[in-house]
C-alpha cells in the first residue's frame, strides 16, 4: 500500500497535481494535499482522503483558511503514547521539580500509555478520557489518583494545543470523578503534649519539635541547613526541601513560591534546636574522619542527610513507644494548623505560616475548625454589642 501511494504521489506531481491539488488515487478514494512545515530544507505535506472529490475539497480548503490564521493542521500520525513521552522530555523535564517529574513519568507510565496510548492524538475525545477514568475507578484506583492522571493529560494536552498540534483540549471537556478531601487528622493539644514530653530524650526530638510548632513538610524540614536557623533572633528560613529522587536523596526547590518563607521559632522550638546543636557536635567530635560535613540541621551519626524513609520509621516508633495512635508525618503539619486555629489564630496568618499559595487551600482543609472559630466570633459579637449577659 505504500509503494502504491508513493508512485502515486509521484504521478500525481509529473501531472502538475501537488500543492493544493486534488487527485483520485487507484482504489477509488480521492487524495489532497498541503505543505505544513519544512524538513531539512524539504517540504513536509499533509494528506486529506475522502469517498467524494468535494469531500476532499472541502477539508483542504478548510485546512488552508486555518492555515493563513495561523493554526496548524493535527497530525494525525502521533500516538498519545509518543506525544506524552516527548512532552515529558522535551516541556517538564526542567519546568517541575524532580519528584514532580518523577510522578507525571509513573502515572503516564503505570495508567494513561496502557489505556490511551495507542490512541492518534488528533482522534483523542472526551469520551475516551471519561472512559479511561471510569475504568480506573471500578478497578480501584483512587479518586485522588484518577483526578491527578486527568490533570497529566490535561497539562500534556494543553502544551499540544499550543504548538497547533490538536486544537482542542478533550481533557478538559471531560468531567472528572467526584473526589472528597479526607479530613485532616490531627493531635489534639493534650496528645501534642503527650508526644513532645515522651521524645525528649529522642535523637531526632528537635525535628518532629519544629515540624509540629511550624507546620514543616518532611522535606522542608530535613532540608533544613544551620545558616538558614538564627536562634538568637528566632528566624527559621525555608530555602530548599529534601526529596528521594530516583533512589537519590538531594534538595530541590520548594513545592510553590509561597513555600520559601521566614517564619519565627517559637521559644520550646528554640530550646530543642540549641540541644540538638549541642548533641550535633558531639557526634562530629565522635566520628572524626568519618564525618561529612554538609551543613544541614538534621544529619545522621556521620553528617549526612537523614533519608525520608529512615525518617519516617524513626518516627512511627517514637508514637508507638509513647501509645498515640498511629499519625503521618504530615499530620504533625495539619497538627499545628489545627491548634494554631483553635488558638484564635487568624486564617490567613497560619496561611502564611503553612506556605500555602491561597487562603483557600487553608479554608478548605482545615474546615473542622472553623465551627468552633464561628462560634467565638459570634460571642465576641454579643460581646462589643452588649447582647451577651
Amino acid at each position: 500500500m505504500e509503494e502504491v501511494l508513493k508512485v502515486e504521489k509521484q504521478k500525481a506531481r509529473k501531472r502538475g497535481q501537488g500543492e493544493g491539488s486534488i487527485f483520485q488515487r487507484t482504489d477509488g478514494r480521492w487524495c489532497a494535499a498541503m505543505v505544513v512545515g519544512y524538513r531539512n530544507g524539504r517540504p513536509r505535506r499533509k494528506h486529506f482522503y475522502g469517498e467524494t472529490r468535494a469531500d476532499v475539497a472541502g477539508r483542504l480548503t478548510k485546512a488552508l483558511q486555518e492555515q493563513q490564521q495561523g493554526i496548524m493542521p493535527a497530525d494525525d500520525r502521533i500516538k498519545l503514547g509518543t506525544f506524552l513521552d516527548r512532552w515529558l522530555a522535551d516541556s517538564m523535564k526542567t519546568a517541575v521539580r524532580p519528584k514532580t517529574y518523577t510522578s507525571y513519568k509513573q502515572l503516564i507510565r503505570l495508567y494513561l500509555k496502557p489505556d490511551l496510548g495507542h490512541v492518534r492524538l488528533s482522534k483523542l475525545t472526551p469520551h475516551d478520557v471519561r472512559e479511561f477514568m471510569t475504568k480506573r475507578m471500578e478497578a480501584g484506583l483512587s479518586a485522588r489518583t484518577v483526578l491527578y492522571c486527568r490533570a497529566v493529560l490535561r497539562r500534556a494536552l494543553r502544551q499540544a494545543v499550543c504548538d497547533g498540534i490538536i486544537f482542542r483540549n478533550v481533557a478538559s471537556l471531560a468531567e472528572p470523578p467526584r473526589s472528597v478531601r479526607p479530613e485532616a487528622k490531627v493531635m489534639t493539644p493534650e496528645q501534642a503534649g503527650e508526644f513532645l514530653k515522651a521524645i525528649k530524650e529522642d535523637r531526632l526530638q528537635a525535628l518532629y519539635t519544629v515540624a509540629l510548632s511550624l507546620g514543616l513538610r518532611q522535606g522542608e524540614a530535613l532540608g533544613l541547613r544551620w545558616q538558614d536557623i538564627d536562634l538568637d533572633q528566632r528566624t527559621l528560613r525555608i530555602s530548599f526541601a529534601l526529596q528521594r529522587v530516583d533512589g537519590e536523596v538531594q534538595l530541590v526547590e520548594p513545592k510553590t513560591i509561597r513555600s520559601r518563607r521566614t517564619l519565627t521559632l517559637p521559644e520550646s522550638a528554640v530550646r530543642s534546636l540549641r540541644s540538638h546543636r549541642v548533641r550535633q557536635k558531639e557526634e562530629r567530635l565522635k566520628a572524626g574522619e568519618d564525618w561529612q560535613e554538609g551543613g544541614f540541621v538534621f544529619t545522621t551519626a556521620i553528617g549526612t542527610p537523614l533519608d525520608p524513609r529512615n525518617v519516617l520509621r524513626e518516627y512511627h516508633a517514637a508514637l508507638k513507644r509513647t501509645g498515640l495512635p498511629r499519625f503521618r508525618f504530615h499530620d504533625l503539619r495539619h497538627s499545628c494548623a489545627s491548634l494554631l486555629l483553635a488558638q484564635g489564630v487568624q486564617p490567613r496568618t497560619v496561611m502564611e505560616v503553612l506556605g500555602h499559595s491561597q487562603i483557600s487551600i487553608t479554608m478548605d482543609t482545615y474546615a473542622h475548625v472553623m465551627p468552633a472559630m464561628l462560634r467565638d466570633a459570634a460571642d465576641a459579637m454579643d460581646s462589643a454589642l452588649g447582647a451577651k449577659k
